[in-house]
C-alpha cells in the first residue's frame, strides 16, 4: 500500500497484553505528512494507561522507499532512476534505523534478541481504518499488541 494514502489525521487505540498477565492501552492521534526528501513521517501522541496510572507516549517513524524503488508503480512500468524494479517501501525508526518492510501480511523484526513478529492490515481502496499487530517473543519481552487506526469524524 503506498503510504501517501495515510497522509492526514487518525486516531488510534492500542491494546498491549503481555504473557505475565499485565495489561496496557493507549489512544491518541496519528499524523502522517509527506516529507521534504520524499518519506512519510508518522508521528504518534497520546496516553498509554494502565491500572492506577497512565502517562504521555509520543513516537516518531518514517515510511521511506527502498533503494531501487518509484514508490509503487505497477510491475513493468516507470523502472527507478537505475533501472531496478520498484521493491517498495520500509519503516524506519526516526533516527533512521531499519525496523520493517512496509507491506500487507507477515512482518518480522529481530530487535536484540526479541522478535517482533507482525502484520499490517488495510484494505485496498482508501480506508477509513487500518490495523497493525505484533507478537513479540524473547528473554526481554513477551506481549501482544493491536493498534486499530481510524479516521476522524468529520
Amino acid at each position: 500500500m503506498d503510504p501517501h494514502r495515510l497522509v492526514g489525521t487518525w486516531l488510534f487505540v492500542r491494546e498491549i497484553e503481555h504473557d505475565d498477565g499485565a495489561a496496557y492501552t493507549a489512544d491518541g492521534e496519528a499524523r502522517f505528512s509527506r516529507e521534504d526528501d520524499g518519506r512519510v513521517r508518522w508521528a504518534e501522541r497520546g496516553t498509554l494507561r494502565w491500572d492506577g496510572g497512565s502517562t504521555p507516549v509520543t513516537r516518531t517513524l518514517f515510511l521511506v522507499r527502498e533503494a531501487g524503488s518509484d514508490g509503487g508503480a505497477a510491475p513493468g512500468n516507470d523502472p527507478s532512476a537505475d533501472g531496478k524494479p520498484a521493491t517498495g517501501w520500509r519503516v524506519t525508526f526516526e533516527d533512521g534505523r531499519d525496523f520493517h518492510p512496509w507491506t500487507a501480511g507477515a512482518v518480522e523484526h529481530l530487535c536484540g534478541r526479541d522478535l517482533y513478529a507482525g502484520g499490517l492490515a488495510v484494505a485496498a481502496v482508501p480506508a477509513q481504518d487500518w490495523e497493525l499487530r505484533w507478537r513479540v517473543t524473547g528473554p526481554e519481552k513477551a506481549y501482544l499488541m493491536h493498534t486499530h487506526y481510524t479516521r476522524p469524524s468529520r
